[in-house]
């Protein structure tokens, strides 16, 4: 079984700044990690590595710091590491993207590739599907559990009011969310064993996929404006009946209008 896993190295947004200027990401000095549900869905590739005896492939686009996100998977356990890295990349959007990640998986042998729902710098959700619909592959959105029979894959995947199980042939591409695992920590064997290890450079020019599609140029989305979101002001707790409390609710909220 050979199993991919597409990782995001992203800011920790515990510690993410706004330029008031220019409404852009201050990247500068600003931690970066693995994109958590990316990370959740190295654990489960790893999990199915150590029950099947699976080949773990990580893959990120980013810049050459990317590294580091990917060093860290290899110490958990993955088996090789790519990044595709190249200016032309550079202001790609979801489609763009894709059309990388996926450029890249044509070059790879793989039964289940695995992604993180979303990233926590972008929050879109549009990656992991449209690498699949790149690769014409179903997909699997939302994964909570993973069961393996044979040649066939059996996914609980989380619906808003409850869940469903979705019978699956290889290949296929799951989306990962947090309610799958738990991700372990590095492992000191892998961290010796991975200290030689070589992470694999791949630049635009490797993958299959024309300049015009990637990067800026073939990125339809335009950004407008960021901005961080506003801190809330201290609420009031209305120490009353229900009734009374009720009343002086709508009191208040016929005071500012909202009513």
């Amino acid at each position: 079984m050979n199993i991919v896993v597409c990782l995001k190295q992203v800011p920790d947004t515990t510690a993410v700044r706004i330029d008031p200027k220019t409404g852009t990401l201050i990247r500068e000095g600003v931690p970066s990690i693995i994109n958590p549900e990316d990370k959740h869905a190295l654990e489960e590739a790893l999990r199915l590595k150590d029950q099947y005896g699976a080949k773990v492939t990580i893959i990120s686009m980013g810049p050459p710091q990317a590294q580091n996100a990917l060093r860290e998977a290899l110490c958990m356990g993955a088996d090789e590491a790519i990044l595709i890295t190249d200016r032309a990349f550079a202001g790609a959007d979801t489609l763009a993207t894709s059309k990388a990640l996926a450029g890249a998986l044509r070059k790879l042998e793989y039964d289940i590739v695995f992604a993180g729902r979303q990233a926590i710098d972008g929050d879109t959700a549009q990656v992991g599907p449209e690498i699949a619909e790149h690769l014409d592959i179903p997909q699997v959105t939302y994964v909570q559990d993973v069961k393996v029979e044979g040649e066939t894959l059996y996914i609980n995947r989380a619906l808003e009011d409850g869940y469903e199980i979705i019978e699956v042939k290889a290949p296929v591409l799951l989306t990962a969310i947090k309610e799958l695992n738990e991700p372990r920590y590095m492992n000191a064997r892998y961290i010796f064993d991975s200290a030689n290890k070589e992470i694999k450079i791949w630049s635009a020019n490797d993958i299959d996929v024309e300049k015009s599609e990637l990067g800026l140029a073939g990125s339809p989305t335009k950004v407008k404006k960021s901005m961080t979101k506003e801190a809330k002001g201290q609420g009031e707790i209305v120490d009353k009946p229900a009734a009374e409390a009720a009343a002086y609710v709508i009191q208040k909220m016929k005071e500012r209008h909202y009513i």
